[in-house]
């Protein structure tokens, strides 16, 4: 905490101490080239002898606006100081306020301008004449207005820090108090529009003062030249600067790295912008969430289909192979064993279920206690479902042999069977109905007692290839439950046992 407050504490340091180099710097050269301009036009010298009363009183009014404006700008700055310094986020009456600084420091500015304009434009009527007078108002005016919108161009920029933290409470929405249209205007202002009200104004009669014209054109001419430089290198780092950030943002999303967030830097459009790409990657990863929790509850298979073919009460007739799997015993099992350890060994179970059978392409459909259906050739059709089937089926048998703590069995069958959506319209669930799915059932409580535990019907192994065919021999015709007539079966060789 101590580190978040002393980082925070520097922060807020440089950031003061750029609204003090801000408002220092800004007004000593708004005042120094107003001054050159004054002088250019010979102002000072047309009131006469007095003359020194009108530099004198300038002097006056810079030096008490330079220490005016430095104690107004650490008042307006002294509640958000204290929330940054402390590292703790501010509330929306502070973020406001924070919000506002560049708006504050361009109103300090101007206002200071414009007790002077108005003192030295009425000194200058008193000692010289009414033409006096306007020149006066007209240079001193254009200066403020220049100064006062590079003060707010300049201190944007300074203030990102703070707007960053502050933006986080109160996010950009609704009406903007800053707009990208206003930093433009403010931008043209500096570049084009008051150098060349300057240039009208001396250029065209009535003339200020009776200087010379020419230094003071080509001076307005060079002043516009660098203030539109720096007020355009301003704009560019207000606008063009966070939508690169944006654009780097975005293609990252459309690779497909949700992980992304932008810092809402900005109060105007931009800040909209910011906010947005945000809430699309929190809505993107929330989505990649909830579909990988929907693939993990039904199977990425049936998730994918879903989305697909959209949530209705529809199916078709399918060509698959269901391999079932079943505790041997398991009544007794869960009579002498904890409810913790039970669960342990059978997760461990499903784990060797679902690993050999997504490895093969199936799909784990349900899990109904200590048993588990598995598919193969639904939803995604496969080339060779019965031998994907029966390669699972021995995968399975072979790791729960392996871990020793499960006893099972396991009956494999194909046929035709309607596979799709079965519910209602507020729940759904994929499943697979057909006979197909009952013969398997039935062959799993013949397999707990046969020793290599896995029996299949004779149409899953008459349609495998040749090489998986070979791991199996018949078992015999055995009676299964609800058929008149005896269904011949399979089990694996001798040697898998």
């Amino acid at each position: 905490m101590r580190k978040i407050a002393v980082g925070n504490f520097r922060v807020v340091l440089r950031t003061s101490l750029g609204f003090a180099g801000l408002g220092i710097g800004s007004s000593v050269a708004g005042s120094g080239v107003v001054a050159l301009l004054l002088v250019l036009q010979g102002l000072p010298g047309d009131v006469g002898d007095r003359g020194w009363v009108l530099g004198l009183t300038a002097a006056g009014i810079v030096a008490a606006a330079l220490l005016a404006g430095t104690l107004w700008t650490a008042w307006l700055q002294r509640r958000t100081a204290i929330w940054f310094v402390l590292g703790r986020p501010p509330s929306e009456s502070e973020a406001r306020r924070a919000l506002r600084l560049p708006v504050d420091m361009a109103v300090v500015s101007g206002t200071l301008w414009l007790i002077g304009t108005i003192v030295l434009t009425v000194l200058a009527g008193v000692l010289g004449s009414a033409r006096d007078a306007v020149g006066m108002a007209t240079v001193i005016g254009l200066g403020g207005l220049t100064t006062v919108g590079l003060t707010y161009l300049a201190a944007e920029w300074v203030a990102r820090p703070v707007m960053t933290i502050a933006l986080d409470v109160l996010p950009p929405r609704g009406s903007l108090p800053v707009t990208v249209l206003t930093r433009l205007v403010v931008t043209w202002a500096l570049a084009s529009g008051v150098p060349f009200v300057g240039v009208l104004l001396i250029a065209v009669p009535p003339e200020p003062g009776s200087g010379d014209h020419t230094a003071s054109l080509i001076m307005l001419s060079v002043l516009g030249l660098g203030v539109g430089a720096l007020g355009t290198a301003l704009l560019a780092r207000a606008v063009a600067a966070p939508l690169h950030r944006l654009r780097v943002a975005l293609d990252e999303i459309a690779r497909g790295d949700t992980d992304v967030t932008v810092d809402v830097d900005d109060s105007s459009e931009i800040g909209l912008l910011q906010t947005s790409v945000n809430q699309l990657a929190a809505g993107l990863r929330e989505q990649a969430r909830m579909r990988d929790l929907f693939g993990r509850h039904v199977g990425a298979d049936v998730a994918r289909h879903a989305l697909e073919y959209g949530a209705s009460l529809s199916g078709d007739v399918r060509e698959v192979t269901a391999l079932f799997v079943d505790v041997v015993d398991s009544t007794a099992l869960a009579y002498r064993t904890p409810p913790e350890e039970l669960v342990g060994k059978l997760n461990r179970l499903f784990a060797a279920v679902v690993s050999a059978v997504n490895a093969r392409g199936g799909l784990v459909n349900k899990f109904q206690g200590d048993a588990a259906l598995c598919i193969f050739g639904a939803p995604t059709r496969l080339a060779d479902a019965p031998t994907a089937a029966l390669a699972a089926a021995r995968a399975i048998r072979d790791a729960v042999r392996e871990a020793g703590e499960l006893d099972l069995g396991i009956g494999v069958s194909s046929g035709p069977v309607f596979a799709g959506q079965l519910g209602s319209s507020s729940r759904l669930e994929y499943t697979v109905i057909g006979d197909a799915v009952n013969e398997a059932a039935r062959l799993t409580e013949l397999a707990k007692a046969v020793p290599s535990r896995v029996l299949a019907s004779d149409a899953v192994v008459s349609a495998a290839l040749p090489s998986e065919a070979a791991c199996w021999e018949k078992h015999g015709e055995l009676e299964l439950r609800g058929r008149e007539e005896a269904t011949p079966t399979w089990t694996t060789g001798s040697q898998d046992d």
